[in-house]
C-alpha cells in the first residue's frame, strides 16, 4: 500500500495560522461597511471586538478560534483600529464561553458559514477525491482543500481530519491511476512485461534491472550498450493512449518507484500497480534512451 504522508508542523502552521503580515491583514481582515453594521449591533466593546475577530478568523484561515488561543498583537491592533477600540478591549471576551458560541451561531446565520458535516462534507469528500489526482503532495492537496472550504464557506475541520482526508484521497487517486493504466494493457503485453522480472541477462540480473542500468559513455562500446537496451524496449507494443489523462507528476512517481524496486519487490506488488510501473518504466526508459542516443 502506498505510504501515507502527514503534514509537518511547519506545513500545518502555514495552513491554519492567523496572518500577521500587513499585506495579508489588509487583504483578509479589512472590514466592510456591512460587516461594521453587524458588529455595531453588539453593545459592549469587548463583544464588538470578539464578534469582529471571530468573523475575520472564519474568513481566513477559515476556522474557529481555539479556546484560550493567543491572538497575535498585529491582528488585534489591526481589528481594533477599524473599530475605534484598543487591544485591551478584547481581554474580557474570553471570559464567557457562551457568548463566543452565540456569536459563532450568529455569524453562521448572517454569512452562511456551515460546519464540515452532512451534505457539505460529502460534497467536499467527493471534491477532494477528484482533486487528489492532480495534487503533487499531501501539502498541495491540503492547501487546495483549505481553499475550497473557504470558497464554499465551510468551517475547517481539525487538522487531523484534514490530514486524514488528504492521505486517504491520495492513496485512492494512486490506485485509480494504476488501475487506469493497467486496464489499457493487453494480455499479450502483460505477459511480455512479466518477462522483465523473470528473464536474466548473463545469468546475473533480471532484464528489468539491466534495462535501467545505463550510463552515457564516450566510446562505441557504451553506445552499443545503449542501443541494445533501446532495441529491446522497442519490442514492446505499448498502446498510444497508455498515459492519456495521467498527470505528468504521476508518471514521474511511477517511474521512480520502478527505479527503486528490484524484481522480487516488484513481484510482491498488487497486479495493477506492478503492471502500471512496468509499463511506465518501459515507455519512459525508451524515451530517455532515444534522447541520449540522438544527442
Amino acid at each position: 500500500m502506498p505510504r501515507r504522508v502527514t503534514l509537518t508542523d511547519r506545513q500545518r502552521e502555514a495552513l491554519l495560522h492567523l496572518p500577521v503580515d500587513q499585506g495579508e491583514l489588509l487583504r483578509h481582515y479589512t472590514l466592510s461597511d456591512e460587516d461594521l453594521g453587524h458588529i455595531r449591533q453588539r453593545r459592549r466593546a469587548h463583544n464588538r471586538f470578539g464578534f469582529a475577530l471571530q468573523l475575520c478568523v472564519l474568513r481566513y484561515p477559515g476556522r474557529v478560534l481555539a479556546p484560550g488561543e493567543l491572538i497575535p498583537a498585529q491582528v488585534s491592533d489591526f481589528i481594533a483600529a477599524q473599530l475605534g477600540l484598543t487591544s485591551d478591549d478584547l481581554l474580557l471576551y474570553a471570559a464567557r464561553e457562551e457568548t463566543r458560541h452565540e456569536h459563532l451561531a450568529d455569524l453562521r446565520r448572517i454569512y452562511g458559514y456551515r460546519s464540515f458535516s452532512g451534505r457539505g462534507a460529502r460534497d467536499l469528500r467527493e471534491w477532494i477525491a477528484r482533486e487528489a489526482e492532480a495534487a503533487t503532495s499531501n501539502e498541495d492537496l491540503a492547501r487546495r482543500f483549505v481553499a475550497e472550504c473557504r470558497r464554499t464557506r465551510t468551517i475547517l475541520p481539525g487538522s487531523s481530519t484534514i490530514e486524514r482526508l488528504c492521505a486517504d484521497a491520495l492513496v485512492e487517486a494512486e490506485r485509480r491511476i494504476e488501475d487506469l493504466i493497467a486496464h489499457r494493457i493487453t494480455p499479450t503485453l502483460s505477459e511480455n512485461l512479466a518477462h522483465l522480472l523473470e528473464d536474466t541477462v548473463d545469468g546475473r540480473v533480471t532484464r528489468f534491472v539491466w534495462l535501467r542500468q545505463f550510463e552515457v559513455g564516450a566510446n562505441s562500446a557504451a553506445a552499443n550498450r545503449l542501443m541494445d537496451r533501446l532495441e529491446y524496449l522497442q519490442r514492446f507494443d505499448l498502446p498510444a493512449d497508455l498515459l492519456d489523462g495521467v498527470p505528468a507528476h504521476r508518471v514521474t512517481r511511477l517511474r521512480r518507484q520502478g527505479e527503486r524496486y528490484y524484481a522480487d519487490g516488484m513481484r510482491d506488488l498488487p497486479e495493477d500497480r506492478r503492471l502500471a510501473i512496468l509499463a511506465v518504466c518501459t515507455l519512459e526508459w525508451r524515451s530517455s534512451l532515444a534522447d541520449v542516443i540522438v544527442e
